[in-house]
């Protein structure tokens, strides 16, 4: 695709919420920042109202999840807490399930849709290629639908998706598993938890064999909001660090088979917080 092509891509209508994984939804303050108390639902909140307010039609979709409806009832309680009466649970454990025709309607009539968390690769491998996935990237494309996930929710939303590889491996070469997720972010890969769980390396692996993806790596209580398919901004109580690998040197990427710990020279970092903003590269690295 040269850069005619991608300069004619549709600029999407719709916003991504991208949430790091166990926002607040009880309506207390549960992290502290510098300020003061962080906003008690602040994500949530925030999905809402960019859905339209109390009046709003909600999906929430807990298909990664294990037990799907615990999952839902979280939620429920969350958003009926806020104010919306209309508040939909969608939940597939097979991908026969995912084929009915009739859930194409549900699509239609949501002003915000939410995936929760759980395992990313049961979203990819039963939602890939369908209809339901279809129509919601047309009306992300062509409408204003919001777009929301926590967790594997928000990692299935990019390409390169991660699916595999632990604190414990991500120092060597070839150990972190990744595969293609729902797109709705092209060359960004999301990584969440971030800070919490210490997954800084396992997204410079990524970036070293990706150089062209952008790596963003969420805390928990915490999203970047994306309008126009790049315009990110920052909400919630924690950091987002960006890991770009345009400038990248050397690295021993591809020295996977051996327990050689990996190395990578160059990698730049960005550490946002809330207020902060950030354009995702979509055509040519900044630097050239």
């Amino acid at each position: 695709m040269n850069e005619e092509q991608l300069n004619s891509c549709p600029v999407p209508n719709g916003t991504l919420i991208i949430i790091g994984g166990h926002e607040n939804k009880d309506g207390k303050a549960e992290k502290k920042v510098q300020e003061g108390d962080s906003k008690p639902r602040e994500i949530l909140e925030k999905f809402m109202s960019l859905a339209g307010g109390e009046n709003c039609v909600i999906e929430v979709v807990t298909t990664a999840s294990s037990d799907g409806d615990d999952s839902f009832n979280d939620y429920l309680k969350a958003f009926t807490e806020l104010g919306v009466n209309q508040i939909g649970h969608i939940h597939h454990d097979q991908r026969s399930e995912a084929l009915n025709e009739e859930i194409i309607e549900r699509v239609n009539k949501a002003d915000g849709i939410f995936f929760s968390g759980g395992d990313q690769l049961k979203l990819t491998s039963i939602y890939g290629g369908t209809k339901f996935l279809y129509q919601i990237k047309q009306r992300y494309i062509h409408q204003k639908l919001i777009l929301a996930g926590t967790s594997a929710g928000a990692m299935a939303m990019s390409t390169p998706m991660i699916f595999a590889g632990s604190k414990e491996v991500q120092q060597i070469a070839g150990e972190i598993k990744i595969t293609t997720g729902l797109e709705f972010l092209k060359d960004v890969c999301i990584d969440t938890h971030f800070v919490d769980r210490g997954r800084f390396v396992r997204m410079a692996q990524v970036i070293a064999t990706n150089p062209t993806c952008i790596g963003i790596g969420i805390e928990e209580d915490t999203a970047i909001i994306v309008k126009n398919g790049r315009e990110a901004e920052i909400i919630g109580s924690g950091v987002v660090i960006v890991v770009e690998g345009f400038r990248i040197k050397e690295s021993n990427v591809v020295d996977f088979g051996s327990d050689d710990r990996i190395h990578i020279q160059d990698l730049n970092v960005k550490v946002l917080a809330k207020g902060s903003t950030y354009n995702i590269p979509q055509i040519n690295p900044p630097h050239l």
